[in-house]
């Protein structure tokens, strides 16, 4: 016999329960007994617990699968140059084709270590911004890097008084400018004043829309006056360089 003793609603009970024979049991509850029939028990398995799993801080990210790339034209123009060939390997930032647009010469170059598998474009054709130019093989893509444990935050420092641009030389008598054909920053200067240059030396190479543009004199003459630095953000139709 088992004796209980709960609480229902906050009132007392007593309670015992006697096995008679299989599958029949009596119950009595404060005094009044009650023949009980069970039918099975049932017995609850204990519930698995989760197991956290924790990535070890020196297991090395998974291999990433070499893929292949497409490098497309960025904007519209033709074809002058053809680099590399088919199987050729290349180096990422190697420039593997020259596009003539907006009358300047554009490097096309190559984004990421690979294989060249496919030269599609050919010499002298027209192209469209997006028409695919050359297929790589064999590119390896990063892997993402594990994310460091947040530090905090240096207080902010006060950012320094930006400098005032230097004012461009006003144009000398008889020169003729040459202009940025597009927005993009300065990122060589390759001649000086007093420099003697022919039609199509390269005076400026320019970045504008991720390609290295070289920006060429449109005539024979002596470099009269550099009016941009390097590092210059220019507008279309800034003043680049005088010639006369």
């Amino acid at each position: 016999m088992k004796d209980l003793k709960f609480k229902i609603d906050g009132k007392d009970y007593v309670a015992q329960v006697e096995e008679l024979e299989e599958g029949n049991v009596k119950v009595t509850v404060n005094g009044k007994a009650y023949d009980v029939e069970v039918e099975h028990e049932v017995h609850h398995a204990a519930a698995a617990r989760p197991v956290a799993y924790v990535a070890s801080a020196s297991a090395a990210p998974a291999a990433v699968p070499a893929s292949a790339a497409k490098i497309t034209a960025p904007l519209p123009g033709n074809i002058t140059k053809i680099l590399v060939s088919a199987g050729q390997k290349v180096k990422k930032g190697d420039v593997v084709m020259i596009m003539e647009a907006m009358k300047m010469e554009n490097n096309i170059t190559a984004e990421a270590d690979g294989t060249v598998k496919a030269v599609v474009a050919q010499l002298g054709q027209s192209v469209n911004q997006g028409d695919v130019l050359l297929e790589l093989e064999g590119v390896q893509a990063a892997a993402p890097a594990a994310a460091p444990a947040p530090k905090a935050a240096p207080a902010p420092k006060a950012a320094p008084a930006a400098s005032p641009a230097p004012k461009p030389a006003a144009p000398a008598a008889g020169a003729k400018t040459v202009n940025a054909p597009l927005p993009g920053t300065i990122t060589e200067v390759k001649v000086k004043v007093g420099q003697a240059v022919k039609k199509g030396d390269v005076l400026v190479v320019m970045e504008a829309m991720k390609m290295a543009n070289d920006i060429m004199a449109e005539c024979d003459g002596t470099v009269k006056n550099i009016l941009v630095q390097q590092g210059a953000s220019v507008n279309v139709g800034d003043a680049l360089v005088e010639v006369g």
